[in-house]
């Protein structure tokens, strides 16, 4: 454990006792997830998210709503990234979708969006329209025709996936893929981790997040299932560049040979933050 000091990021409400009692429970629930066989944890993906927001009623995810600005600021910044991708004739899917706000914003731009996620109570009660459909997902399943998106997208979901079903969630993914098509993949760097509420106390995530990923190693998994070619699009200030991988693999090598403390440091100044934390986009083979 790597300190027991607490100093909640700003704009947290809940106190040190609850962030601690949030962290004993996540990560009892994620011991389960990780000590867990593949046939189990088709249905148990489902069950320890649903036993997480029940036992930590004031988690962020469940308690975000009550803010409508920030959700609505949160939904434009990644518009922002998305309107680079989308078209009104082209389909869209969310994989990890939480609230499902994203996905409903991305209804006004897309022919047809698709939300998915491993648990109905954060997107509980949405009132949704006619080119909008929610899907449940097993944690690598996705119910959907073959090539039938254009667009794939997922925040901060690759983490919460069990290494052993990364490849198999991948799969499948391509699968819906039309030739073409992209997903655009953004994931917390494991160089600046731990992201999930081990980080007040872990040096390594223990939380919810079962593995954390450089962009090196997530491009390399997009590529080992089959995608044609992967790049970095890197943002700063709602203007987007492509950036070739092998530029920040480079980046990423000096830095894991840094001291801890050094990394973070020079991870947090704005123009590497903006590389290491870049969406990564996976591309797929034109027929």
């Amino acid at each position: 454990m790597r300190s027991t000091v607490i100093r909640p990021s700003a704009g947290e409400q809940r106190s040190p006792e609850e962030i601690y009692g949030h962290y004993l429970i996540e990560r009892e629930l994620a011991d389960r997830l990780r000590r867990s066989a593949t046939a189990e944890r088709g249905e148990l993906y489902s069950i320890v998210y649903d036993e997480l927001f029940t036992r930590v009623p004031n988690h962020p995810q469940l308690t975000r709503v009550s803010t409508p600005a920030t959700v609505e600021q949160v939904v434009r910044d990644k518009m922002r990234l998305l309107s680079n991708f989308l078209a009104p004739e082209l389909t869209f899917l969310e994989l990890g979708a939480g609230d499902c706000r994203l996905t409903l914003e991305a209804c006004r731009h897309a022919r047809f969006a698709y939300a998915l996620d491993v648990s109905k109570q954060v997107s509980a009660n949405i009132t949704s329209p006619d080119n909008f459909r929610f899907l449940m997902s097993d944690g690598t399943n996705i119910p959907l025709p073959p090539e039938s998106i254009d667009v794939a997208y997922s925040y901060q979901l690759m983490e919460h996936i069990h290494p052993d079903d990364a490849f198999a969630q991948l799969q499948n993914a391509y699968q819906v893929l039309a030739p073409g098509g992209v997903y655009i993949c953004i994931t917390p760097n494991r160089l600046t981790g731990p992201h999930d509420v081990s980080k007040f106390f872990d040096e390594e995530a223990t939380g919810f997040h079962l593995k954390e990923y450089t962009i090196t190693e997530l491009s390399g998994l997009f590529r080992s299932v089959g995608f044609a070619h992967t790049y970095a699009f890197a943002g700063c200030r709602g203007r987007f560049a492509r950036v070739p991988i092998s530029l920040i693999t480079a980046l990423e090598f000096l830095l894991a040979r840094m001291p801890r403390r050094m990394c973070r440091a020079l991870a947090s100044l704005p123009i590497v933050s903006n590389l290491v934390l870049s969406a990564v986009v996976a591309v797929k083979q034109k027929a």
